[in-house]
């Protein structure tokens, strides 16, 4: 009997560790959510806005032979689309280029040339690593103040909790211009990944790479490796 007994004190115990480690979670991601909801802005109101540095469209995955997944094509849609309604002069392609048999923003850079943009006009952030690397360094790096961030809605939420807490006037704008593919994977990921960058942005953690500042201001050329 008292093996018993304290068995299920020990289920009971863990049990409420459970639905405390829960209870943290779901409100930190509560929190993320509600504190940057008002944030997020349709296409019209960001064209309308004017004085932004930067479109910066944050990378995602790209298939074999160069080509841009369905989420990262919506993405460089939606930011382009924006540029070209000149809510911002430049465009920061940001994404992972750390192996040179996967380079996700020259593949973002080529995409928006054939589409007739300038070169100059297209900046290539070859170290956003994550959300939080590429908000840290559009900051620090191409020395941005004001940006639209162009990502699925999802997304949204964690980049303009970073980007504010680093000290960037940020708006977003959502890409989700179809359904996605394990989606719901993706949203449970999500959670956690926005309460790790709530500690991230806490610590003000220094991104893999820093690097020469590169003024959005200048010329996207200076980017191009």
């Amino acid at each position: 009997m008292k093996w018993k007994k304290r068995i299920r004190c020990f289920l009971i115990g863990l049990l409420c560790v459970v639905l405390a480690v829960l209870g943290v979670v779901f409100g930190i991601n509560g929190y993320v959510k509600y504190s940057v909801k008002e944030r997020i802005i349709t296409s019209k109101e960001a064209a309308q806005m004017k004085d932004a540095d930067c479109i910066l469209v944050l990378g995602c995955a790209v298939w074999s032979g160069g080509k841009p997944s369905y989420m990262l094509q919506d993405r460089l849609d939606a930011g382009i689309d924006l540029y070209q309604k000149h809510a911002a002069p430049k465009l920061l392609m940001s994404g992972d280029h750390g192996r040179k048999d996967y380079d996700e923003v020259n593949t973002m850079k080529n995409y928006a040339m054939d589409r007739g943009i300038v070169s100059e006009d297209v900046f290539m952030d070859h170290a956003g690593f994550s959300t939080y690397e590429s908000m840290y360094r559009a900051k620090e790096i191409f020395q941005a103040e004001k940006v639209i961030i162009v990502t699925q809605e999802y997304h949204l939420y964690r980049a303009l909790y970073v980007a504010d807490k680093l000290g960037l006037d940020a708006y977003g704008v959502s890409a989700d211009a179809r359904t996605y593919s394990r989606q719901s994977y993706r949203e449970l990921r999500e959670i956690l990944a926005r309460v790790k960058d709530v500690f991230t942005v806490a610590v003000h953690a220094k991104p893999t790479y820093e690097g020469e500042v590169i003024s959005i201001k200048g010329d996207g050329n200076l980017t191009n490796d």
